[in-house]
């Protein structure tokens, strides 16, 4: 397996999965990227672990008036078997604050991906915390 070549093919799913996610229209696609048994740690929030419950989260999210949300992933680091890889990435969420004006929070994240079965990579554990706050 040419890891290099998969690297650059997991960043590129990576990168389809954000403009989808970012248009912010087709909920099953946007799940389509996560495995059956994924979970997500959203700040702040429980774990929401699976499908099922990752639909109600993003179609909640979604619902939102004004709810945003884009990522850029930089790095992409693989097993040496080419079946689990880890993406740091870094991403912005707008929502609507306190008085209604669109807020946009600056975070960063850990993606844990595995590829499946069919060859696909499909996202495993997904994580991200608010970069800290300027002086």
């Amino acid at each position: 397996m040419d890891l290099d070549s998969e690297r650059r093919r997991l960043l590129a799913r990576d990168a389809r999965w954000a403009a989808l996610s970012s248009q912010g229209q087709d909920v099953e696609g946007i799940l389509a990227f996560w495995t059956d048994d994924a979970q997500v740690y959203p700040p702040g929030m429980p774990p929401v672990s699976g499908k099922p419950a990752l639909r109600r989260y993003v179609e909640g999210a979604l619902a939102i008036p004004g709810f945003h949300m884009t990522w850029t992933s930089s790095e992409a680091h693989l097993s040496p078997d080419g079946r689990l890889a880890y993406l740091l990435s870094t991403n912005g969420v707008t929502m609507p604050g306190p008085d209604g004006k669109p807020v946009t929070t600056r975070g960063r994240a850990v993606t844990v991906w595995r590829r499946e079965p069919d060859g696909e990579w499909r996202c495993a554990i997904d994580m991200w915390n608010d970069e800290p706050a300027e002086p």
